[in-house]
This record gives structure tokens, sequence and C-alpha cells, in this order.
């Protein structure tokens, strides 16, 4: 009988190493990120390169150890709703948003579980917004960086009269569907401004057919300067917006660099290359096993002024030096 047992420990023995095997040969899950953009692939390239190289430097590499769905809603909040489930269907392990806080509403809307990553371009506070409990604490499933945009209105007017003295009428154009551009010509601005002693024009615009009609009224307003507010319906016609200030003469301030490479001014605010770079900690974070709800929301530390000098000429501009000295960059 004992021989027999020695066949039946070894079969065991046998079937228990082939297991360890097996499970060793098992390919590990590969963690699934979503980058998810309100704006085009074209628009976005650099910023999402930023994001790769910087979650390298930390160990995750695309197609290696970690993959990443691409989703880009081009400025259409339905559409971004609609991806934002279909990553949710994906069983995405995190949600990179790049846009402003009705955006990153909207990934919420569609999971209060997948930990949501947010960075961008957004200019109202995540808290007022609901979006978060508190910076320190959030809460929920949401976390990231905030921009806080809006606060740097009054700046963003202090340089614009800095850089063109003779300005004393701002026409600021705003969507009133974004809380965040309402509070800032509602109550940022006009403390700024009476500072300064210039007078406001608030313009709303609502849709992309606005611009022309507002545009036309403008002209009759007279302003002799420009702010569009931050808002993504601005950002997806900063063409028609730059034009027009060309055209019209306008010295103009904006909330970010896209607009002066696109002929613009001058732009102050975060420097969101280092805000998107940012994001490889909190996603670094997260797939180690920390909760979104005890990662404190970060605010900019790093802020850029950006002036195009070939505008100056172009509109028949002279910037005092001392302003030009204290561009972080130049367009010649």
């Amino acid at each position: 009988m004992k021989k027999a047992a020695v066949p039946s420990i070894l079969f065991v023995v046998v079937l228990l190493a082939l297991g360890v095997k097996a499970e060793a040969q098992q390919p590990k899950k590969v963690p699934l990120i979503a980058y998810l953009s309100s704006q085009d692939s074209a628009r976005e390239s650099a910023r999402a390169e930023g994001i790769r190289l910087a979650l390298r430097e930390r160990g995750h590499i695309e197609g290696q150890n970690i993959a990443i769905e691409y989703r880009y809603a081009e400025g259409n909040l339905d559409r971004f709703a609609e991806l934002a489930a279909e990553l949710v269907r994906l069983k995405v392990d995190i949600i990179v948003v790049t846009a402003g806080g009705r955006w990153v509403r909207a990934a919420k809307n569609a999971t209060k579980t997948i930990p949501i990553v947010m960075t961008g371009s957004g200019t109202a506070d995540p808290v007022e917004e609901g979006l978060v409990e508190s910076l320190a604490r959030p809460g929920g499933n949401v976390t990231g960086l905030t921009l806080l945009s809006g606060e740097l209105g009054g700046k963003r007017l202090e340089l614009l009269k800095e850089a063109a003295p003779k300005v004393a009428r701002v026409a600021v154009l705003y969507e009133p569907t974004i809380r965040g551009d309402v509070l800032d010509v509602k109550q940022v601005l006009p403390v700024a401004a009476r500072a300064l002693r210039l007078t406001i024009q608030p313009w709303e615009v609502r849709g992309t057919d606005d611009f022309d009609r507002v545009f036309a009224a403008m002209g009759k307003q007279r302003p002799d300067g420009l702010y569009p507010a931050g808002g993504p319906l601005m950002f997806a016609n900063q063409k028609r917006t730059v034009g027009f200030a060309l055209k019209s003469r306008l010295p103009s301030v904006y909330v970010r660099r896209e607009y002066v490479d696109a002929g613009g001014l001058m732009s102050y605010g975060a420097d969101l290359g280092d805000s998107y770079r940012r994001v490889a900690y909190y996603v670094d974070r997260i797939l180690k096993g920390a909760k979104p709800a005890d990662l404190p929301v970060e605010q900019p530390t790093k802020f850029e002024l950006v002036i195009n000098l070939k505008t100056a000429k172009q509109i028949g501009l002279t910037i005092p030096p001392e302003v030009v000295a204290r561009a972080n960059r130049l367009i010649k």
C-alpha cells in the first residue's frame, strides 16, 4: 500500500507544478487609461505627448505596461457625453479629462466609480461647480488640476492696459452658459476695470452664428480693446476672434497662448504644458492604489505671458519695453 502512494503523491506534485507554471504564464492585466478631450486630435497632440513623456518618466510606457484610449469630442458637448459613456463600457481604469468644468461633469455623470483626472482650460472653481467637496479632500472620483483662470481676469486687463496705455473701453466676449465666464464678467473684471479706469462692454455669444452679429454691433460701440473669455465656444472660434481684432486694429488679451500663436496680441494664464505633465503624477498615484477622494486638487504654480510682436506692429502698437521684458515668450 505504501508503494502505491508514491505515484499518487508524485502526480499531485506534478499537477501543482503545472498549475504554478500556468499561473506564472498568465499575462498581467495592462491598465487602460482613457484620454478624453473636448478638442480635436491636432490641437491636443502636443499636450497628449507631454502626458505620455511624463508617464514614461514614472515608468508607465504606452504599449508596454499601460494602454491609452484616445477620444476627441471636437467641441461637441453631446458627443463628449457619448464618448465618456463609451469609455465606461470599455471598463477603463482611469479617465483623463482635458477640458473645463461642464466637460468634467459630463464624464462624472457617466461614472461614479472610475477615477477621473481633470486638467485643461476650465475657468470654474471645481468646488463651486460641485465636482469635488474641497480642493484638499475631493471626496469622490474626481481629482486633478484646476486652472481657476477666471481669477486671472484682472491681471489680464492690467497687462492689456500696460501694453496699450490708451485703451479705455474693453469689449469682453463671453458665453452666458459658462458659470466661470459669468462670474468673471460680473464680478472679477468690473473690480479690476474700476481700478484701471477702464470701461467694460460685455457681449454674450451663445453660438457660432452669433459672432458676426456681435462683431457688427461691436463696431458701433467702438471699443479700443478686446478680451474674449475662456469658454470652449471662444476657443473653437479663435481664428474668427483674432481676425476681427486684427481687422479692427484692437489690442487684445486672451486666456491661452494658442490665440497668440494664431495672431492674437497677448495672453496671460497658467502654463498648460506644465499642468498637462502634472497629470502623470495623479495617474501614477492612482495606479499604485491611491483614491481620487484622497488626492488634493492642485492649482497652477506656473504662469506665462506671451506677446506677439508681429501683431503689435500690424495694428500699429508699440508695447513698452518693460512689458516686453516680462514676457515668457515672444513671437517676432
